[in-house]
């Protein structure tokens, strides 16, 4: 595999041979995103952003970085002044045992992007100069990946349960509160009628008691 770094940081890799290409499409992951010369022949050139990066927060700059390198990895597309490249993510790539090796196709075609390329040497120059080769195992980066999201997945659910507990606490809490304090109001309701009542009965026993002497 060739790897290779864009002005921006990102790393862009892609398969050396239909073989290596093979091994890109079984073992991406979510982060990556997969650009190919559209109706030709070419390389398949990957992206990958960071963890829950989306694509709107890259540059058209890089992009295009991505578009030149495959377009310049096209045994037709670089001889052409400009071709169009699509992409979309590793995961909306769709597989069938009946496609020869480095074939693909798509999950959702609404999710493929198309952009217009025009041949800029300067751009796949300076790409080149930070061109490497390495030999990762893809297979151990996707499982490794793949656990992270899970562990990720069970940290988010005990999140949640731990917010449903807090807010369950919270209302058993109001509940008690308002019940407390209509108990409240209803003695001192009680209170001010007793009140009420009492100083009522004083002044008729002080107008019977009044009558007596007249």
């Amino acid at each position: 595999m060739f790897f290779f770094t864009s002005k921006e940081g990102y790393t862009m890799y892609m398969g050396k041979d239909k073989f290596e290409n093979e091994d890109l499409i079984k073992y991406g992951i979510p982060e990556d995103f997969w650009f190919h010369v559209d109706d030709l022949s070419s390389a398949h050139v990957y992206l990958r952003l960071q963890k829950n990066q989306r694509l709107e927060d890259v540059s058209e700059e890089t992009i295009m970085e991505c578009a030149q390198l495959v377009k310049a990895n096209s045994i037709e597309g670089c001889k052409k002044k400009e071709v169009y490249v699509v992409y979309t993510r590793w995961r909306n790539l769709l597989k069938t045992n009946n496609m020869v090796a480095g074939q693909v196709s798509y999950h959702d075609k609404t999710k493929v992007k198309r952009v217009k390329v025009v041949k800029d040497n300067s751009i796949v120059n300076a790409l080149n100069r930070t061109k490497t080769e390495s030999f990762p195992d893809l297979a151990a980066q996707q499982e490794a990946r793949a656990a992270e999201h899970r562990a990720d997945l069970k940290a988010k659910k005990r999140a949640e349960m731990a917010a449903e507990q807090q807010a369950k606490v919270e209302a058993e809490e109001a509940a008690r509160l308002r019940s407390y304090e209509s108990l409240m109001h209803g003695e001192m309701k009680s209170n001010a009628d007793l009140a009420a009542n009492l100083t009522g009965n004083e002044e008729t026993d002080v107008n019977d008691f009044e009558d007596d002497f007249m």
